[in-house]
């Protein structure tokens, strides 16, 4: 194994991937969520009042107003901390689960941690750590893993799978051999449960079960069709050569409605969060109704955050006025009814009910 050493490039890279998502297109190109090719069976008599719709849900023992995500983004950097901040504090104010970007700088360099810390203004909220599951192979372990935890007082953590983005960057790690096994030993060991998380590329089915063997307690989909980091790498690769092998990978990855069925299948048993170009709350809504349990949205969240925490605070309003509003027209009183909603293929007729 490498030793545990940080890159000095690691907080400007920070800066880069905040910058570049915020002023770049590094949307898929071509490849979509799926989520588009499906609607919800209308119900004109749902039976119920708009008032009567119950968003609430209970994950991981803590109960959420509505089953919103703010998905891992950032951290390590002085920009990052005010992000983070503005994204802690609605999640407060308006109760929903937070997860925080990849710790590892932090666990390099102490004087970084600062831009982690968030439990001052969000200390009752859903809250993941979050480290790459590559750096298992790269020196960390357990220790690293507890340290994730307890420097922002986090719920569970978050081993994030990023294989693509570490291949197509000049300064990637690139060992992925026989972590699972590594997985398996932080799944067992640590006191917290573990999420495994794709970063926007999807798993598997057959990951999906191996992740589920190793003792995860979730899996985070993050499928394909939103923020494609490959995309992310074109535009801060140091050559021609390293923009031009990342650009081919533009469109690469399982579409978010895929991987949702995969991991639900490959892990049946497990909560399944579903990410990846989700954009409002008729996508959340689908996801629930395809079995996710939780659902999570980065880039808008990243947009309104740079604006403050005002802005946070009322687009989570939005999310949930419209996955409430999906919820009343499918006749979903729950969200343990909006699981049995119908959802069919654009333009397809009603199957089994109308």
């Amino acid at each position: 194994m490498s030793k545990v050493t940080e890159s000095p490039t690691t907080e400007s890279r920070k800066v880069d991937h905040i910058r570049i998502n915020l002023e770049q297109d590094v949307q898929f190109p071509r490849l979509t969520t799926g989520l588009e090719v499906l609607r919800f069976v209308h119900q004109a008599l749902p039976e119920l009042s708009l008032r009567q719709v119950d968003t609430a849900t209970t994950v991981f023992g803590k109960r959420l107003s509505a089953p919103i995500l703010i998905s891992s983004m950032t951290g390590g950097t002085e920009l990052a901390r005010g992000i983070n901040r503005n994204l802690a504090r609605a999640a407060q104010e308006q109760r929903i689960a937070m997860g925080l970007g990849s710790q590892r700088a932090a666990i390099e360099d102490a004087a970084l941690e600062a831009s982690y810390a968030i439990r001052d203004v969000a200390p009752d909220i859903l809250l993941f750590a979050n480290i790459g599951a590559v750096q298992l192979n790269y020196g960390y372990g357990l220790t690293q893993c507890q340290r994730a935890v307890d420097m922002v007082g986090a719920d569970a953590l978050i081993l994030h799978f990023n294989a693509l983005q570490e291949a197509v960057q000049a300064e990637g790690d690139i060992d992925f051999s026989g972590l699972l096994r590594q997985v398996e030993t932080v799944c067992k060991k640590l006191p917290v449960p573990v999420i495994a998380k794709e970063v926007g590329w999807g798993f598997s089915r057959s990951a999906a079960r191996s992740l589920a063997d190793a003792g995860v307690a979730a899996i985070d989909v993050a499928g394909a069709g939103g923020t494609s980091w490959s995309e992310v790498e074109y535009h801060r690769a140091p050559s021609a050569f390293h923009a031009r092998v990342a650009r081919s990978f533009a469109d690469w990855g399982i579409p978010t409605a895929d991987a949702i069925f995969y991991a639900r299948s490959g892990a049946p048993d497990l909560p399944i969060f579903a990410s990846g170009g989700l954009r409002d709350g008729i996508d959340i809504a689908k996801c629930l109704a395809l079995g996710a349990d939780m659902a999570g949205l980065a880039s808008p969240f990243l947009r309104a955050a740079s604006e403050s925490a005002a802005a946070v605070s009322q687009l989570i309003h939005e999310l949930t006025a419209q996955l409430r509003i999906a919820m009343f027209c499918s006749a979903s009183r729950d969200i343990n009814s909006l699981r049995g909603a119908e959802l069919l293929p654009a333009g397809s007729p009603p199957q089994t009910r109308g």
